[in-house]
């Protein structure tokens, strides 16, 4: 059974750690974490604010992804998002996720992030307390 995800993993040219380490750790307020010393000799970073951990991995062939993105979740967002327009970081708001306020930025590298914070209620309202099970196209041969 999954508890919780326990990091994201993106992806940044080879070279870009000093751009990453100013945005995730002056920008977004993050703290830099130590890599194990056999996957810190591949280069990337790894950062944390509280139980969330992104780690950036080094890719030869970086091209960032066009959709896919981490959404992290924020208290405060019109300050956060002040914070990071006055690091120089564009901020693009976006209003259709019903009971949320939220707004997509890009590291330095072209990495996209969702930031969100929901409504006062808006979960409860919504009724979402847990994942409704959907099924798909074989998931009887995963034994669900």
């Amino acid at each position: 059974m999954l508890a919780a995800v326990d990091h994201v993993q993106l992806a940044a040219p080879p070279g870009s750690e000093d751009f990453l380490r100013v945005y995730y750790v002056e920008a977004l307020g993050m703290t830099e974490i130590p890599k194990p010393p056999v996957l810190a000799a591949r280069g990337g970073c790894w950062f944390r604010a509280g139980a969330v951990q992104l780690h950036i991995g080094i890719e030869k062939d970086f091209r960032p992804a066009k959709k896919a993105h981490p959404g992290l979740r924020v208290t405060g967002i019109e300050a956060f998002a002040a914070r990071l327009r006055a690091h120089k970081a564009e901020v693009t708001w976006d209003g259709n996720l019903p009971g949320h306020r939220r707004f997509y930025s890009e590291d330095p590298v072209g990495n996209r992030l969702e930031f969100l914070e929901p409504l006062h209620g808006s979960v409860e309202r919504l009724g979402i307390r847990g994942a409704a099970r959907v099924p798909f196209p074989g998931a009887a041969r995963l034994g669900s």
